[in-house]
């Protein structure tokens, strides 16, 4: 199998109507392809068909009557999302996406097939793993100020992809290992890794007598 490529990536980001990916819906949906200097983004507006609670387009910015006078159809966004996915999958490129439980996640709920058949680099798990008693938040952006990298509008899905593939190129020169893995390994590693970490978490949350039902074990998708 190949290697991961960090010059071969498409960046995925979904911006949606919850944070629980059980019910969320997309809003945005953006891709950044990228293959060697070449560059080129893309986001779609979808109406959700549900109302965008206040505190989502608090986030995004992106309000019920906006998604619902400029969107494009739900379902056919969602449908050119996993289009795009899959076409990134077969000409070879590496799916990028910072915390990808949550976005394919979204995906699967929403189609009740989604399947991943391709390699995943998830920028925030490698974080957490190769640097994981590192203090401080693990967010998009605090992450971004550690790696040094241009966040651009935060929560606008279009930059937070593009901010997930330079934080990605950014981790395989940190560790250049991850580079030396074929595609097949690194994400043996990302899943094993993720479970283990995940479980020590539950565990905890247990051990104090806090409710751990919520702590996902799966990825790149929620078990």
């Amino acid at each position: 199998m190949p290697t991961f490529d960090a010059s071969r990536m498409l960046s995925f980001d979904l911006e949606t109507t919850s944070a629980d990916p059980a019910v969320a819906r997309i809003v945005t949906s953006a891709t950044v392809l990228i293959d060697g200097s070449s560059v080129t983004p893309s986001e779609t507006l979808a109406d959700p068909g549900v109302e965008i609670p206040a505190e989502a387009a608090a986030v995004h910015g992106i309000t019920t009557e906006k998604a619902r006078s400029e969107g494009l159809p739900h379902d056919e966004v969602l449908a050119e999302t996993v289009s795009t996915i899959k076409r990134g999958w077969e000409d070879g490129l590496t799916l990028i996406v910072f915390n990808a439980s949550f976005d394919l996640t979204v995906l699967r709920h929403l189609t009740g097939d989604f399947t991943v058949t391709g390699p995943v680099y998830d920028p925030f798990v490698i974080d957490k793993v190769k640097d994981r008693y590192r203090k401080g938040k693990r967010t998009l952006g605090a992450l971004c100020e550690f790696y040094g990298v241009k966040l651009g509008n935060a929560h606008e899905a279009t930059s937070d992809a593009m901010a997930a593939a330079r934080i990605a190129w950014k981790q395989v020169r940190m560790w250049p290992e991850l580079a030396q893995m074929d595609v097949g390994e690194l994400m043996e590693y990302q899943a094993v890794e993720y479970y283990k970490m995940q479980s020590e978490l539950k565990t905890y949350f247990e051990s104090r007598g806090r409710d751990a039902s919520n702590v996902n074990l799966g990825w790149p998708m929620a078990g």
